[in-house]
């Protein structure tokens, strides 16, 4: 099997491989995919929380960015975890330089176990030039409520706080709904033309670190090998929701899910 396309992602490495840039590389590679990484960070932490972040220089940023793509011209970029402005403006240079026209922003804000991973500097930076950049930004309902200064209950406040990101220059948004204490899974879909909830079942467990950074790797996938974005953000939930189904049970916290949920294994290399 050859890869289908080649997706670049902008994120920080998480040691214990559930979320950051290892989901995404795991994502792209399960989805048939070539990924290529620009790395922003190097956290150590575990299933049980964050306990250093050590910063990549900016400008160690801008050139794995422009001199990756000089060489494999991606097909679409994924980004995540951007800790601060520095960062921030360095990766809007070398979007700029690039000229990739499909971008997914995971606006990464909080870790699973609740530490702050960027600060407010930053925040409104990527509130007011980099959101602007992306075809789609896919936040949660914590980062939804940040990027906004709105309170978010349901599935209508959800798509108040959408049309609120996109009059600040957002082209699509997906609200994630996972954080709701609701039956199912709503992520709401919201653009200027119109609106789609996605659901799926809700499943009832603890490990579900990285599913974020999952989703928006899933969907940025889908989308550099042609699909439409509403399908690419309706396949992406499926997946996740089936690495999720899988039930793995690693670690003592937030467990990570199974991104290989997607993979047949032929029986030769088994």
């Amino acid at each position: 099997m050859k890869p289908k396309s080649k997706v670049l992602i902008i994120a920080g490495s998480d040691s214990s491989g559930g979320a950051g840039i290892q989901a995404d590389i795991k994502t792209v590679t399960a989805l048939g995919s070539y990924a290529m990484t620009a790395i922003t960070a190097i956290t150590t932490q575990n299933t049980t929380g964050v306990k250093s972040i050590v910063s990549i220089d900016s400008k160690e940023i801008f050139k794995q960015i422009t001199f990756t793509c000089q060489d494999i011209k991606p097909d679409a970029i994924k980004i995540g975890m951007l800790h601060s402005s520095k960062v921030i403006n360095s990766v809007i240079r070398a979007l700029n330089k690039v000229k990739i026209s499909k971008i997914v922003l995971d606006p990464v804000m909080v870790a699973k176990g609740g530490t702050r991973l960027i600060d407010n500097k930053a925040i409104n930076i990527l509130k007011n030039k980099l959101i602007k950049k992306a075809t789609l930004i896919t936040p949660n309902i914590f980062e939804t409520e940040i990027l906004t200064k709105t309170k978010i209950n349901n599935m209508e406040d959800m798509i108040y706080a959408a049309n609120i990101l996109l009059s600040k220059g957002a082209n699509n948004v997906l609200v994630k709904g996972g954080h709701l204490n609701t039956k199912t899974v709503n992520d709401v879909f919201v653009n200027k033309n119109e609106i789609k909830i996605f659901k799926n079942k809700k499943i009832a467990t603890k490990n579900t670190h990285g599913t974020g950074c999952t989703l928006a790797s899933a969907i940025t996938t889908y989308f550099s090998c042609g699909k439409p974005l509403k399908k690419s953000c309706e396949l992406g939930t499926k997946y996740v929701n089936h690495a999720i189904g899988s039930k793995l049970n690693y670690g003592k916290g937030y467990g990570p899910i199974n991104h290989l949920n997607s993979i047949i294994i032929y029986k030769k290399f088994r």
